[in-house]
């Protein structure tokens, strides 16, 4: 009897306990969740929170999870902040669609671009009132130029030597005159960017190689070199007039003359040595003459000997002949008959 009604009191309560473990181990199961997002969340604000309140007092703000998934996906959110931060507060690229946006830069990292660079190219630019936008220094920068030092030179013109005493072992460009006198130069080539050209523009050794053409052209087509001395600058202005920076990154402000030395009288060696060539090929026709004489006498001597030669061979036959008639009789009747 008092088993039985301890079987019904435990078939009773058995329900009521199974729903107390589910809700336990929901209670558990939720809050180990919420532990989880709490740790996410204390490991966000430790390395992330002071990059999130530096963007959003400087007006960058980023979004928190845009800066946890740059670290996903191995961006250095420390750069893309300072960058964008940089950018609010010169206050470029502020347009939502087509600025200085996160993900832009964020693109522009993953591409292997220097964003750092590239934002303060843009900058710059903008200072020099220059028109450059994201797009254009982030293709330069990806090209493998200088984005920022392009911008510089567009500000401050550069100057290259011609020849580049760094990339040749001439100090100088050797011309000659018409007259033949050797001119040794050496030019200086003021340029500065030009940015509209610099993805695809040649680069400074060709500028270099240009000049240094046009100059010993122009040299070459001056009557003399005292025209030249007396006016180095109107080679430099004919040089500059070829239009010398097409399709390459730079434009050519000036071509200047910085040194101008005389060196050989190039074109009196050659007339020399031509001259003396001739005095050579002179000797060597009449040497060709003296030994066709000498060629021609030893021919004539072999031929009077060999005439001689005939001669005596004949004189050697008459007595043989003598002899032949005396034996035929022919000798003593043509006596007879002459007697008679």
């Amino acid at each position: 009897m008092q088993g039985s009604l301890l079987n019904n009191v435990v078939a009773t309560f058995s329900p009521s306990l199974a729903a107390l473990e589910f809700t336990e181990m929901l209670l558990l199961g939720l809050a180990v969740v919420l532990g989880l997002i709490g740790l996410a969340f204390l490991a966000f604000f430790a390395k992330y929170f002071k990059l999130w309140l530096q963007a959003y007092m400087s007006n960058a703000s980023i979004d928190p999870f845009t800066l946890i998934f740059m670290g996903l996906r191995q961006v250095n959110a420390r750069t893309i902040v300072d960058a964008k931060i940089m950018a609010m507060q010169a206050g470029v690229g502020t347009d939502a669609t087509t600025g200085i946006t996160t993900r832009r830069l964020e693109a522009h990292f993953l591409a292997g671009g220097d964003v750092p660079r590239v934002i303060h190219a843009i900058v710059a630019a903008q200072r020099a009132d220059i028109d450059l936008d994201f797009d254009r220094a982030a293709a330069i920068d990806l090209a493998g130029r200088d984005v920022l030092d392009a911008v510089r030179t567009s500000v401050h013109p550069k100057v290259i030597d011609c020849p580049n005493p760094e990339k040749s072992s001439k100090k100088t460009l050797s011309a000659v005159a018409k007259n033949g006198v050797e001119l040794k130069i050496r030019a200086r080539v003021t340029v500065r960017t030009n940015l509209s050209q610099l993805i695809g523009g040649a680069t400074e050794d060709t500028i270099v190689a240009r000049v240094g053409e046009g100059i010993i052209t122009s040299i070459g087509s001056a009557k003399d070199h005292l025209a030249v001395m007396e006016n180095p600058d109107n080679i430099s202005k004919a040089v500059l007039a070829r239009g010398l920076d097409a399709h390459t990154a730079f434009e050519i402000v000036s071509i200047d003359i910085a040194d101008i030395d005389i060196g050989e009288n190039i074109g009196a060696r050659l007339q020399a040595d031509q001259a003396e060539a001739d005095t050579r090929k002179a000797q060597a026709l009449a040497e060709k003459r003296r030994a066709d004489a000498i060629a021609h006498e030893q021919e004539m001597k072999a031929k009077v000997a060999e005439n001689q030669a005939a001669v005596i061979l004949a004189q050697a036959e008459v007595p043989m002949a003598l002899a032949q008639a005396f034996r035929e009789g022919n000798l003593e009747a043509a006596g007879k008959n002459g007697s008679s």
